[in-house]
């Protein structure tokens, strides 16, 4: 039997496999970072066989809250994953994943991954579309291409279109952002979808779909190549520690933001939610009636969105304005909200077999099309 993770977002550490009812494995830190908990690794040679994959240190890991009642995925075809028996043991802090593998290779993952590969044929294809110019808005650290999909149509007025903008995956181990993004740019440049052309007509859209190359594809949960929290880079971005933050903002000063969306993944809570700009010093009663209503549509259309459960307001102290959401908020004057998904199962719909999902992410990225197209309809 073997274990590797020498792979695309791989991660993880073998400590011993010597006996299949007793692997030890540990999660590996984000480089120069005191944040861990992505897997993702494959194991060979053990069809048939039950095991017992104790991962040491999750009680270390930086969201020990995410433990309880998660189940990670696992797939042999790296399209379909499916979850598996697992259990946080709070007294060794240790989580255990228990699967008996129906074939001799199969991976196992903290969320279905979004390789760079997937990432690269998203932009390849969007870009078939007459309606999408992709742009190369610079270089990560590590050397990747930082990619911008522009989805337009021309106008008679071009100066009387909002500019909308959407970022996914700052934190790279939150996948369920790029599958979301996915979904909302696959229905954008869909011509025969009356909303999302009606969107176009209304809108510029501004997209990077993964904001964080670097942390992707070095297995990273939370931060860059050189272990910079990008989401907490806002304020005063720097070319040496986050040169993705920086050509965003850039960017935005130059077009405006009329609306803006963040696409996240939460590891605690197991729901949809939206952390708007409730409670921070800046915000304007018109712009939190708007975000409010952007939460209520979209939880209208989309019975797997809720508005019950979130973060409290003033959650990020003096954090906030580090913050993707709340910096362009504040810089903008306008709704500037934060989408966040579950690695858990959505506990008011769950699902067996697959949990929140990959499929669910997209379906979710499709339906953001809605509030959207009401807010625009509203002419704020």
């Amino acid at each position: 039997m073997k274990i590797s993770s020498q792979f695309d977002a791989g991660n993880v550490e073998v400590l011993d496999l010597t006996n299949p009812k007793d692997i030890q494995l540990s999660i590996c830190h984000d480089n120069q970072s005191d944040f861990f908990q992505w897997f993702h690794f494959r194991v060979q040679g053990a069809a048939t066989q039950p095991l017992n994959l104790r991962i040491v240190n999750a009680g270390q890991a930086a969201y020990v809250d995410g433990w309880p009642d998660y189940r990670a995925v696992a797939s042999y075809d790296r399209e379909t994953w499916f979850r598996v028996d697992t259990a946080y043991e709070a007294d060794t802090g240790e989580l255990v994943i228990q699967h008996t593998p129906a074939q001799n290779s199969i991976y196992f993952a903290y969320f279905a991954p979004y390789s760079w590969d997937q990432h690269l044929d998203l932009i390849g294809q969007a870009q078939q579309s007459a309606l999408c110019e992709v742009h190369d808005i610079g270089t990560t650290l590590d050397g990747y291409d930082l990619n911008l999909l522009k989805i337009s149509k021309a106008s008679d007025d071009p100066t009387a279109k909002k500019q909308i903008w959407v970022t996914a995956r700052q934190h790279p181990g939150e996948t369920m952002a790029e599958w979301c993004a996915e979904g909302f740019i696959a229905r954008l440049l869909d011509e025969d979808d009356a909303l999302g052309q009606s969107v176009l007509e209304q809108a510029d859209l501004y997209i990077v779909p993964n904001m964080n190359p670097d942390g992707s594809i070095r297995g990273h949960l939370r931060t860059n190549a050189c272990g910079a929290n990008l989401n907490r880079e806002w304020e005063t971005p720097t070319p040496e520690r986050s040169p993705e933050v920086l050509a965003v903002r850039t960017l935005m000063q130059q077009s405006g933001v009329d609306l803006f969306l963040d696409l996240h993944g939460d590891e605690a809570l197991p729901c949809n939610f939206i952390a708007g700009q409730e409670g921070a010093p800046h915000l304007s009663p018109e712009v939190l009636a708007q975000e409010n209503s952007f939460k209520q549509d979209l939880e209208q259309i989309n019975p797997d969105f809720q508005t019950a459960r979130g973060y409290p307001p003033g959650k990020f102290g003096p954090e906030t304005y580090t913050i993707a959401a709340f910096w362009v908020g504040r810089e903008f004057n306008c709704p500037s909200m934060t989408l966040e998904m579950p690695f858990k199962d959505y506990d008011n719909r769950p699902d067996a077999d697959f949990g929140w999902s990959p499929e669910r992410s997209v379906k979710l990225g499709e339906s953001l099309l809605y509030p959207v197209h009401q807010w625009l309809q509203a002419g704020l």
